[in-house]
């Protein structure tokens, strides 16, 4: 039994323009699976990337997206942890689930949800679950952020950098945030950062190393990629780290490896979000700390931005052209 749904999706790859509502059949769940109705939707830069063709779909036309909360209405069988009627979110970083999440609704395996606190809005969570598994793994198991480390987050003032600057200040670490422009600056600082820098305005390298008496920092969290790939690297001390996570500027060109030893034997590394939530056990061990640090407020999700879904390609726009802080959703 099939009935129908509202989906954005995109029947070739380009720019905002590509994408459309359109109605889409969608499946009683089968063993395993549930059907979930959306009432947000979290928008990720991967959405973008996806949009583009950088991260290419199995075939088009395709929904894309990776992100939701809503509620479970129908299951299929052999699920036990999850009953119709529950609010739940999920992330399909890292392609565990097959991308779609911009709709009303849809059947998807039941293995990926998550069920959520009363104290957490559907909003918050369709704007955190990504990207605050994102950052437990970054803060957590790629550098474990701790008291006496001095760290750098580009894109402070975005959704990941926002949660990785709150979590590790709460972790003890000194965190130097680094924005593109005036206008994000105090969304920086309201995020914990102690020092914010503009790229705009201040010599990033040159900051960090009076901030640091010359030293350089131990890790730079990194999502921007091509137009600060060198700034991070020389923002380091010797045997520093970079944590390169996404490259919303462009992909990172190819560099000369020898080049880290002479630099001060440094350390480089591509995080993705897949092979540090490989499970479902996984999963709910880092949604299980994430969930408890927004419920005591130690983290805040900053939800910004909230567009109708029919509207995905002004989400787009506004996120492409950075000038958006914190967190976007779209509401069904």
């Amino acid at each position: 039994m099939k009935e129908i749904t509202n989906a954005i999706r995109i029947h070739a790859y380009g720019g905002p323009e590509v994408l459309q509502m359109e109605e889409v059949p969608i499946a009683y769940p089968g063993p395993g699976e549930v059907r979930l109705r959306h009432t947000a939707i979290g928008v990720n830069f991967a959405d973008i990337h996806t949009r583009n063709g950088r991260y290419p779909l199995p075939e088009l036309p395709a929904s894309i997206g990776s992100e939701g909360a809503g509620v479970v209405e129908a299951i299929g069988d052999g699920v036990d942890f999850v009953s119709i009627g529950d609010r739940v979110a999920y992330s399909s970083g890292g392609h565990a689930l097959p991308r779609g999440s911009y709709c009303e609704a849809r059947t998807m395996a039941a293995d990926r949800l998550i069920t959520l606190p009363d104290n957490i809005d559907d909003a918050t969570a369709a704007a955190m679950t990504t990207k605050g598994l994102t950052a437990h793994y970054l803060i957590h198991d790629v550098y474990a952020v701790g008291p006496g480390d001095t760290i750098a987050v580009h894109a402070a003032a975005g959704g990941v950098g926002q949660i990785i600057c709150q979590w590790s200040r709460h972790k003890g670490a000194r965190v130097i945030g680094i924005v593109g422009s005036d206008i994000k600056e105090p969304h920086a600082a309201n995020a914990g950062c102690h020092h914010t820098l503009v790229r705009e305005r201040d010599d990033i390298v040159a900051a960090v190393k009076s901030l640091t008496a010359g030293e350089g920092v131990q890790v730079v969290f990194d999502a921007v990629g091509a137009d600060t790939f060198e700034e991070s690297l020389n923002c380091l001390k010797p045997k520093g780290l970079l944590v390169s996570y996404g490259t919303a500027s462009g992909p990172i060109p190819p560099f000369d490896i020898f080049r880290l030893n002479h630099m001060g034997s440094l350390y480089v590394t591509s995080a993705a979000y897949l092979w540090h939530v490989r499970n479902r056990e996984e999963m709910l061990d880092r949604a299980q700390d994430l969930i408890d640090v927004v419920s005591r407020g130690v983290v805040k999700i900053p939800v910004e931005r909230q567009y109708p879904l029919k509207d995905a390609a002004d989400a787009h726009r506004d996120m492409e052209s950075r000038l958006t802080t914190g967190m976007s959703v779209l509401i069904t």
